[in-house]
C-alpha cells in the first residue's frame, strides 16, 4: 500500500509524520551520546581503581608476591583493567558506527524531507494558480451574461419605445450584439480554463502529489529501517565484546581458584621461621629450704658462712619465655647474625649464590680480555695490547675480592648450619660445608666455571691456568679440534691480519671454538686451514650431542 493512493488528501498528517520520524532520530542519537558519555566515565573509574588498588612496582621478588593470594589479587585487577578497555571499545564503536553514522544521515533526511516537501508545495501553488484562472473567467463569463441580458432589455425597451428616434433603437441593437459577442468569447475562456484546471488537477491528485508523498513514504521507510539497524546494532557493540569480557571473568574465576591457602601459609612458615627451640619446662624453686634450717644452721656463725643470695634474681628466667612483645629494633650485621638462625642460612645462601653469579661474569670478562690481548699481541695492527693491562688487572682484583667474600660467608653459613643441626637434628640433615665439592653450589648445583681455570688450595684463591693443547692462534694444525658445529658466511671477508682466515660468501665452515666475548669465533675450512673470523659475519649452527 502507497501513501500517494491511499492518503491522497492527508497532506498535513504526512508532513507531520515525516517530522516525527527525524525527531525520533534525534532522541536516539542524544540517547546513544549519553551512553558512550556514560561507558567512557564507567571506563575511567575502573582505570583509577585498578590504579588505586595495584602496586607502584611490581616484582617477583617482593615478600607479597610469594603468596598465592596477593597474586590472585594482582590478577584481578589486571583482569579489571583489560575489562576497562573493553567497556572504552564499546564506547567508542557506538560514537563511530551510531552516533557519528546518524548524525549524518539525519542531516541527509532532513534535506530530503525538504526537497520532497518543496515539490509537493510547488505543485500546489500550480493548482491554486490555475483554479485562481478559471475562477477569474468564470467570474467574468457571469459578468459578461448579467451585462449582456441587461442591454438585451435596453434594446428591447427602446424598440417598444414609441418615443426613441430610430438612432436610439440602432445604437442600443448595437450595444446588445456587442455584449453578446463578448459573452461568447467570455464563455469560450470560461471553458477552456476550466478544461485546463480539471487536467491540473487531475495531473495534481493523481500524479504529482502521489508522487511527492510515494517518495516520502519511501525515505520514511529508508529511515525507519536506519533506525531498526540503529537499535541492533547497540546491542551487537556490546554482544562483540562479550567473548573478551567472558574471558576476563574467567580470569578473575581462574586468580581466585589458584589461591592456596596451605601453599601461602607454608611460604610465610619458609620467610619467617627462625630455628629457635621451644623453651623448656620450668624448675621447681623450693624457697621452704630457708625456714626448715636447722639450729644450727641458723646461728650467727653459720648465717656469717652462708654465702649470699640475690633475691632479685629468683624466680627469673635466664631466657626471655615468651617471644611475642615489642619488637626492638636491631642493628644489622654483616654475616646476618641478628637474624634468627633459619633467615641466616637462607639470606647466607642468597649471598653467595649472587657472589657466585658476579664471579661468574667478572671471570668471564677476564678470559675474555686475556684472548683479546693475545690478539693484540699477534696482530698489532688491530690494537695496543698494553691498553687492556688496567681492565685486566681491575678484573683480577674483582676475582680476588669475590673470592674472599664467598670464602667468608661460606665459613659464616658453615657456623650457622653447625648451630641450626645442634638446636634441632629433626630440621635438616647437615653434611659439613667442607667437605662438599668444591664443583658444588649450596643448592647442589654445579657452578659455572671456566673449563680452563681452577683454583688452588691457598687462602688466596689465585687461579691456575691449566696449559691448552692448543695454542690459541698457531700450532693448532697439529693437533686438531673435533669440530663442535658448523657456521655459514653472511658475508665475505678477506681475514689479511695474522690468525684469520679469508672466506666467501655463502661458504660453510667447521666450528672448532665460539665466541668468548671478544667478537671472533675459530673456524676451520675444507682443506683444514684453521683460523679466527668475525661472529658478526657467520651464522652457527651447534652439533646436537
Amino acid at each position: 500500500m502507497e501513501w500517494g493512493s491511499e492518503l491522497w488528501d492527508q497532506y498535513d498528517i504526512i508532513d507531520r509524520q515525516t517530522q516525527w520520524g527525524i525527531d525520533l532520530i534525534e532522541k536516539y542519537v542524544k540517547f546513544v551520546k549519553d551512553r558512550t558519555e556514560i561507558e567512557q566515565s564507567y571506563a575511567k573509574q575502573l582505570r583509577t581503581l585498578v590504579k588505586k588498588y595495584s602496586p607502584k612496582r611490581v616484582s617477583k621478588e617482593d615478600h607479597e608476591m610469594k603468596f598465592s593470594q596477593y597474586q590472585a589479587f594482582i590478577n584481578i585487577l589486571n583482569e579489571l583493567n583489560d575489562y576497562a578497555g573493553q567497556r572504552e571499545i564499546i564506547a567508542e564503536n557506538l560514537m563511530q558506527n551510531i552516533f557519528a553514522q546518524l548524525l549524518k544521515y539525519l542531516h541527509e533526511n532532513k534535506q530530503e524531507r525538504k526537497m520532497h516537501l518543496l515539490e509537493g508545495r510547488k505543485a500546489q501553488q500550480n493548482l491554486e494558480t490555475s483554479f485562481k484562472q478559471l475562477d477569474n473567467a468564470k467570474r467574468r463569463f457571469e459578468r459578461d451574461c448579467k451585462e449582456a441580458e441587461k442591454a438585451m432589455q435596453n434594446a428591447e425597451k427602446a424598440d417598444n419605445d414609441i418615443n426613441a428616434t430610430k438612432a436610439d433603437v440602432e445604437k442600443a441593437k448595437q450595444q446588445a450584439n456587442l455584449r453578446n459577442h463578448m459573452v461568447e468569447e467570455s464563455k469560450n475562456e470560461y471553458a477552456s480554463q476550466l478544461q485546463k484546471y480539471n487536467k491540473d488537477q487531475n495531473q495534481f491528485y493523481f500524479v504529482e502529489m502521489p508522487h511527492v508523498f510515494n517518495k516520502l513514504q519511501e525515505m520514511d521507510e529508508k529511515r525507519i529501517q536506519k533506525l531498526c539497524e540503529a537499535y541492533k546494532m547497540f546491542a551487537d557493540t556490546e554482544r562483540q565484546v562479550m567473548p573478551i569480557i567472558g574471558k576476563c571473568l574467567d580470569g578473575m574465576t581462574k586468580a581466585a581458584e589458584s589461591v592456596n591457602e596451605s601453599g601461602d601459609s607454608q611460604v610465610l612458615i619458609e620467610a619467617h621461621k627462625s630455628g629457635f627451640e621451644r623453651p623448656g619446662e620450668l624448675e621447681f624453686e623450693d624457697y621452704s629450704q630457708m625456714i626448715n634450717r636447722t639450729s644450727s644452721e641458723n646461728s650467727i656463725g653459720s648465717l656469717k658462712s652462708e654465702p649470699k643470695t640475690d633475691h632479685r634474681t629468683i624466680g627469673k628466667s635466664k631466657t626471655k619465655r615468651w617471644p611475642f612483645g615489642k619488637k626492638n629494633k636491631l642493628i644489622v650485621s654483616e654475616d646476618f647474625s641478628h637474624l634468627p638462625p633459619e633467615q641466616r642460612r637462607k639470606k647466607l645462601q642468597q649471598k653467595i649464590e649472587d657472589l657466585n653469579k658476579e664471579l661468574q661474569k667478572q671471570v668471564d670478562q677476564s678470559e675474555a680480555l686475556d684472548k683479546m690481548k693475545d690478539v693484540y699481541q699477534r696482530n698489532p695492527q688491530m690494537g695496543d695490547p698494553n691498553s687492556l693491562e688496567p681492565r685486566i688487572m681491575e678484573t683480577n682484583q674483582q676475582i680476588d675480592r669475590l673470592r674472599n667474600e664467598i670464602q667468608k660467608y661460606e665459613m659464616w653459613l658453615a657456623d650457622a648450619e653447625a648451630k641450626l643441626v645442634s638446636r634441632n637434628d629433626s630440621y635438616l640433615q647437615y653434611t659439613p660445608h667442607c667437605e662438599r665439592s668444591p664443583s658444588l653450589n649450596n643448592n647442589g648445583s654445579h657452578d659455572k666455571e671456566s673449563p680452563d681455570t681452577t683454583y688452588s688450595d691457598d687462602s688466596g684463591q689465585e687461579p691456575l691456568v691449566q696449559p691448552s693443547p692448543v695454542s690459541e692462534f698457531d700450532d693448532f694444525e697439529d693437533d686438531l679440534a673435533h669440530p663442535i658445529g658448523s657456521s655459514t658466511a653472511l658475508y665475505p671477508f678477506e681475514g689479511n691480519s695474522e690468525g684469520t682466515i679469508p672466506m666467501a660468501e655463502g661458504e660453510v665452515l667447521q666450528l672448532i671454538e665460539e665466541d668468548k666475548g671478544d667478537g671472533w669465533t675459530r673456524v676451520r675450512r675444507s682443506d683444514g686451514e684453521e683460523g679466527y673470523v668475525p661472529t658478526s659475519y657467520v651464522k652457527i649452527t651447534l652439533s646436537r650431542k
